[in-house]
Order: C-alpha cells, then structure tokens, then sequence
C-alpha cells in the first residue's frame, strides 16, 4: 500500500512538475575544469532545486584544448546547449559564424553594467551573446607581518607606494616587490594594465584609443612605463630570468613584501602562505586623484544557437544573473568576483577587501584587450614586451609607446 501511494505521490508530483516547468537536460561547455566539484555539489542542486523540469550537466575539457574541442563540436552540431565564453574576440568569432544566440532581450541582461557586457558584446554594442559571469581585479597584495615589522602604512599615492619600497629595500628583511620579467605577460598584466587606468583615466581613455582619438605616444599612455622602469630597483636580484612560479613562491613563502597581483591568486595564496594578507589598490599620483582599476571582466556563459532547448537555457541564464548564482560562485571562488549590480557579501576578508574597491574607483578593463589586438603586430602581445624593456631599462618609454603607436597604425584604421 505504501509503495502504490508513494507512486502515486511521485506521478503528481511529475504532473505539477510538467505543468510550470520546462522538462529539459541542459549541458554546459567549459574550460574551468578546477571548477567541476562547485558546479556539481553547489551551482547545480541550486538551480535544480528551484526548476526540478530543468536537469543540468556540467561537462568541462582542459582549458588549453577549450577553444578547439568547442570548436569541433559546435561545427559537428555536438556542442552543449551552454557555451562558457572567454572575453572578447573568441566569443565574438562564435557569435558572428551563428553560434551563438544573441541575448540582448533577456531581461536578466538589465543586472549588468556596460562594462561588464562590454567583453561579450559586438564592437557596436548592438548584440549581447553571453550573461557575464565574473571579472578579476588587479591592484596590489601585501604581507601584512612584513609592513607591521618595518612600521609601514598602505600607500594611497605613488610617492608612498615608492617610500614604502625604499624602507623595505634599506632594510633588507625582505625583497621589496615580488614580480619578474621572464615570463613576459606578468610586466603588462600586473604592471602597466595594473597601474596604467590612473595615468589614462579607465574607460575614458580606453575608449579614445579605439576611437583613435587618443594614441599611445601620448603622456598618459607614456608615463606608466617611466613609473614602471622605477620598479627595477624593488624586483631584487636575477629578477630578469624570474617566472611567475618563482615570484608566487618568494611572496608565499615570506620573502617578498609586495605582490603586483591579479584577484585569482587569492585562492592558491590562502592555502600557501602562513601569513596575514592585505591588499592596496594602484596607488594615485596625486592624494584627492580619482582612483581607476583594472576590474577585468574574464568568464561569461552564452547559448548555443543549436540547442533545441532555447526556453530551458534562457531560464538557467537568467538564473546565472541573479544574487544567488552571484553568490554562491563569488564565495566558492575567491577572487573571481560576481559582475552583476546586485552586491554580493563575500566571506573571504582578502577578496572582501579587493572587491571593495569597486565603492571606491571607476573600474575599467585592460587596454589592449577590446578590438585592439586584433591586427599583427598584437598590441596585447606588444604591451608585454614593452612593459619588460621599461622595467630593464633597455628602450626609454617615449621610444616604447612610439613602437606600439606604429604597430597599431599600421593595420588599425582609425590610427592611420
């Protein structure tokens, strides 16, 4: 008897189920395979238990290998009904060969600031293919041990930023600041994008340069290198054949007082290090300066317009949207920090403080990402190679942004 009433029980369950909810197995591309566990164990009951029609698989390759598996199968028609995208040029290749949907009508879309949708969005704005999902920060991470020993206060502009260096440096516990230049892309990514924004005024001048109403020979565009050839002294010795790894190593382990970072070292350096973490965001060049920082909008999430479950996946999209989704991925990856309006409470105190400083200064992207590196010479690639000669000292930045300039206007239209 109990087993007919349970059946029975469980038959309109199904009937109710069917009757407000879309039945449909959703499955999700990506390349966030570190991610597996907190989409299967959080992200995914979440949803589910909210829209039990809607079944979700969570199906990620190797991130290397991303784009070209996802490339194969969506050609094949095998691609999943979900594309994680990569900011920028990737995911607008996908929308404009019909891949993917454009969203701009999903009312979800409206919880996002320009900037966030700006990475997946067509070059006019005019077409939205992917719900943001989170951005990462860049300023600077410090061993709070280290300034409490020397008597060191965070510095809030340049002329403090470089005093604390040089009281590090005079006193010898420490290298100053933990940074190389062999790998190349740290010397842009946490030097010049980390520092530029104040120099060019964030968005303002990003979106001049694509305009063509600014040019990288001009001094706000120059001078972040001049400040960057000043930061050799701090790097400490061999700092030229210095990796990524070994300057993650020499912070975590205490050598180091200062870290150029991005936010997604936070997880990996609450694990690593033994110390008390703070965080300081680019300092300004003058006290009162409006603050700028690189808040990079990195991984969103887009509809394959194959899917014969379009209703189902704007469902889930709209959900990705909301403050909940925010908030479990915010607190379950500190440090990839949620792009929607809604504000989300972050639990970790170092990804708190980081994120913080979106109260507190305009947030922009990186320069060279949006249309920019499209061309040969790749100015993204070009911006690494200048940042490391300004540091070594090898070309004066007047010469680097020249360089750059005459790269850029010689395949980009509104530059010539």
């Amino acid at each position: 008897m109990k087993r007919k009433v349970l059946s029975l029980a469980l038959m309109t369950t199904a009937l109710v189920t069917s009757a407000y909810a879309q039945e449909a197995t959703l499955t999700i591309e990506s390349w966030r395979n570190d991610d597996l566990a907190l989409w299967q164990e959080k992200i995914i009951p979440a949803f589910e238990a909210e829209h039990p029609g809607i079944k979700v698989i969570f199906s990620p390759s190797a991130p290397a290998e991303y784009n070209a598996v996802l490339n194969s199968k969506l050609e094949a028609g095998s691609a999943g009904d979900l594309i994680t995208c990569r900011p920028f040029d990737a995911s607008l290749a996908l929308y404009e060969s019909g891949h993917l949907t454009d969203l701009s009508d999903l009312e979800a879309m409206g919880n996002f600031s320009d900037v966030a949708k700006s990475a997946w969005q067509t070059d006019d704005a005019s077409a939205s293919f992917c719900v943001p999902m989170a951005s990462v920060i860049h300023g600077f991470i410090y061993n709070k041990d280290a300034f409490n020993e020397l008597g060191l206060e965070v510095p809030t502009t340049e002329a403090e930023f470089f005093a604390a260096l040089d009281k590090i440096k005079e006193d010898g516990t420490y290298i100053p600041m933990a940074m190389g230049t062999n790998d190349q892309w740290e010397a842009a990514t946490m030097g010049y994008n980390n520092i530029g924004p104040n120099y060019w005024k964030g968005e303002e001048g990003r979106l001049a340069l694509i305009k063509g109403e600014q040019k990288l020979t001009d001094p706000q565009w120059v001078a972040p290198y001049a400040t960057l050839a000043r930061w050799a002294d701090y790097l400490g010795d061999g700092y030229e054949a210095q990796t990524y790894p070994d300057s993650q190593n020499l912070f975590t382990l205490g050598r180091a007082a200062i870290y150029p970072a991005g936010s997604w070292e936070i997880a990996g350096f609450n694990t690593q290090a033994d110390f008390e973490m703070g965080a300081f965001k680019p300092p300004v060049q003058n006290a009162g300066d409006t603050c700028y920082i690189s808040d990079h909008t990195d991984i969103g999430i887009g509809l394959n317009a194959a899917s014969e479950n379009q209703e189902a996946a704007k469902t889930f999209l709209s959900w990705v949207a909301s403050p909940e989704f925010a908030s479990i991925f915010g607190n379950a990856v500190p440090g990839f920090f949620p792009l929607s309006n809604t504000p989300v409470e972050l639990e970790d105190p170092l990804a708190k403080e980081i994120v913080g400083w979106r109260d507190e200064c305009e947030s922009t992207i990186r320069s060279t990402y949006q249309i920019l590196s499209r061309g040969t010479p790749n100015l993204e690639n070009e911006t690494w190679g200048a940042s490391v000669a300004a540091i070594k000292g090898t070309e004066s930045p007047e010469a680097l942004g020249q360089q750059l300039q005459d790269g850029l206007a010689s395949w980009y239209a509104p530059h010539q």
